[in-house]
């Protein structure tokens, strides 16, 4: 089981505006069905975890619409949030590895997706649970606003890829300098 973060981010490393907008995501010209996309993507998830911005911005943005998600979702927040009919959403405030535990217990064979929130991620990354990223660059810099990653990390290219107007990247987690030494016995 791998524990993914995939996003889509600004040339300039940014997920969302400083007022919390996609609109410079939402009007970019990507193939949903092409080269590491979102619809294949999503099918191989099992559970998945939002922090509580991301989880308000879903459900601005889907007003009227069924919960999107099929699989079971746990959102971190510390406030009360409403929870559409019949949606798995499960409000927690426990530390991400507790909450790990039981995503992948409740996942089965299938892998775990922190869905947003570089803050979020920070901490599953800080817990030692992430193993790879997947961003979707998009061809716009916005100069500021939620940053991509807040935390240091190094990662492994694995895969690339263009997606119309997207360059899509793979990378793995580098844990204990796993990566220089690779790297030093290729050479």
């Amino acid at each position: 089981m791998t524990t993914y973060y995939y996003t889509a981010s600004s040339l300039d490393g940014f997920i969302a505006t400083t007022e919390h907008s996609l609109d410079w995501l939402l009007k970019q010209d990507i193939d949903q069905d092409g080269p590491m996309a979102y619809t294949q993507f999503e099918k191989g998830m099992g559970a998945l975890a939002m922090g509580a911005s991301t989880y308000e911005w879903v459900l601005r943005n889907t007003a009227g619409e069924p919960w999107g998600y099929a699989q079971p979702t746990w959102v971190f927040t510390h406030r009360e949030l409403p929870v559409p009919d019949g949606a798995d959403v499960r409000l927690v405030r426990d530390d991400v590895s507790a909450v790990h535990a039981e995503m992948t217990a409740a996942a089965g064979e299938r892998d775990l997706w922190i869905v947003g929130g570089g803050g979020l991620v920070g901490q599953f990354s800080d817990a030692g649970l992430i193993d790879e990223i997947w961003v979707q660059y998009a061809p716009v810099t916005l100069g500021s606003g939620a940053p991509l990653l807040p935390r240091a990390l190094d990662l492994e290219l694995l895969e690339v890829a263009r997606n119309r107007n997207f360059m899509c990247g793979r990378y793995r987690v580098v844990r204990d300098g796993a990566g220089v030494k690779r790297l030093i016995a290729d050479a």
